[in-house]
């Protein structure tokens, strides 16, 4: 994020500063959840799974959906983090108390264990549990969540701002012409009457350029060239976001790019010394990130940022080109599903597992993403 998103690199890295510097101890306690405990880690411990997401916040549409989910899989034996991309569409089973059948896309299940009111019968423990949330991203992938950690997109651009700008090698030229422009998601751009139910018919439309037809007024067009482009917050925050572009738009070409953004910034903070900004940073940031790692467990991550420039990172994504499928819910959503079915994730965890253990597996053949409607019985 982040829908969307902090990086794991600057995570640790910004967490060491943190927790060193003068007034690391107080930033820690602010932004740690109550239920993170001082329990120390085996010491055997050498792989983490960190979730990473990205979310609008206050003064956007949806303020807690997920527009970016990030999973970083860190092994500090072998210097190693793999990047578990999941798009937000998933379509995940939740718990349910009355033991009725429950499904979500995996983008809202932070928000559902929030307020968990809006879904009485979803199991949720306590509000603002994210117990549901990492259950869920295990069902999808297999991996155990050991923490996680939000930001939201005001806190991602101040990051950013604060590194002094990305140098971002983009791969290929793109344009985005439905790019929302915060806080105009309801302008009516000066339409009455008919013409007005006109445009809300039209904007409903799902075909790329529809929305902004109807509601120009709601949209920006982003338009970034091929080649190193220095970004700031802003440009960065819509560069990691976009999805609706022809030539590198969906959730999967915006999932590729986050990757992306991760390494150009691991490369920022090996060149370039942040110390003049930490302060200013963690003043900031304090608002706007939230996490439930122990002081133990920080401890543990601040004696590898040191060798950072030692690490490789490993880039795992998935598409409705391999192994997800494009389906509808029962309410006429657009959702994704494993290839193999609904609910049928096992193939999915062994190519997480292989792409961890860098392991090629023998191709299998690939299923046509044809929309298919999902069927109840």
């Amino acid at each position: 994020m982040v829908k969307k998103v902090l990086t794991i690199v600057f995570i640790i890295f910004a967490l060491y500063l943190a927790y060193f510097l003068f007034r690391g101890v107080s930033f820690y306690n602010y932004i740690s959840k109550s239920g993170a405990k001082n329990t120390p880690a085996p010491v055997e411990k050498t792989q983490y799974n960190v979730l990473l997401m990205g979310y609008g916040g206050e003064g956007h549409d949806g303020p807690y959906l997920t527009d970016s989910i990030m999973i970083a899989h860190l092994d500090i034996k072998k210097n190693k983090v793999a990047l578990v991309s999941l798009p937000r569409d998933l379509w995940v089973s939740l718990p349910t108390k009355s033991g009725e059948d429950f499904h979500s896309k995996i983008n809202a299940v932070y928000q559902i264990g929030l307020f968990p009111k809006t879904f009485p019968d979803v199991n949720v423990k306590k509000e603002g549990s994210t117990d549901v949330l990492k259950s869920s991203i295990k069902t999808i992938t297999g991996l155990t969540i050991d923490n996680v950690v939000t930001v939201d997109f005001a806190g991602f651009e101040k990051a950013v701002d604060a590194l002094g700008g990305i140098d971002v090698q983009v791969q290929k030229t793109f344009d985005d012409y439905e790019y929302p422009i915060d806080g105009k998601e309801k302008d009516t751009c000066d339409k009455k009457d008919q013409e007005l139910e006109d445009a809300l018919k039209l904007a409903t439309s799902s075909a790329i350029g529809v929305a902004p037809t109807a509601f120009p007024c709601r949209f920006e067009q982003l338009h970034f060239d091929a080649g190193k482009v220095h970004m700031d917050g802003a440009t960065a925050l819509k560069y990691v976001r976009s999805r609706h572009s022809l030539q590198d738009g969906s959730d999967f070409g915006r999932a590729a790019r986050q990757q992306q953004f991760v390494k150009a910034v691991k490369d920022k903070l090996l060149n370039v010394s942040i110390l003049a900004n930490v302060f200013p940073l963690m003043d900031k940031l304090k608002d706007h990130i939230s996490m439930d790692v122990s002081s133990d467990e920080l401890k543990k991550f601040v004696a590898e940022a040191k060798d950072i420039s030692a690490y490789k990172i490993i880039n795992i994504r998935m598409s409705d080109t391999d192994y997800l499928k494009s389906s509808y819910s029962d309410y006429g959503g657009y959702i994704l599903i494993p290839r193999t079915g609904e609910d049928r994730w096992t193939e999915i965890h062994t190519m997480i597992q292989n792409g961890i253990d860098e392991i090629t597996p023998t191709p299998s053949p690939v299923p046509t993403s044809k929309l298919t409607p999902t069927i109840k019985k």
